[in-house]
């Protein structure tokens, strides 16, 4: 509010006061989150898939050579392996979700990515 209010030259009640009436007269009906590219290297995810049959070492082969893999464990339960990766931007994120989904014997793939590690511990 303070940076807006510096830029139309009112006071930040003034401003706020005004916002919030265009606000209730539908004038602003929302706002959104313009993000940025972040720094190489700053995106980490987690791909979770699930093969059609397990074990499947070709495609912990395939896994092991793509540079922005960082860790396979094999899991037990619903999925069957998490592949934690770390990647430069969400298309370079996109693009290696997209050669892993291709993988022969991969059934399913869901991608999360880290918002931020709460514990870590060496």
């Amino acid at each position: 509010m303070k940076s807006l209010a510096g830029r139309i030259g009112l006071s930040r009640s003034a401003t706020a006061e005004r916002v919030a009436r265009l606000e209730k007269a539908g004038v602003i009906r929302g706002y959104r989150a313009d993000i940025g590219q972040l720094e190489e290297g700053q995106i980490e995810a987690f791909l979770l898939v699930t093969l059609q049959r397990t074990p499947s070492l070709g495609v912990l082969d395939r896994l092991a050579g793509f540079s922005s893999v960082r860790r396979v464990s094999s899991v037990s339960g619903q999925l069957d392996l998490i592949v934690e990766v770390e990647v430069a931007s969400i298309n370079a994120l996109n693009e290696l979700r997209n050669e892993v989904a291709q993988l022969d014997n991969v059934e399913d793939l869901t991608t999360s990515i880290v918002l931020r590690r709460d514990i870590e511990r060496g």
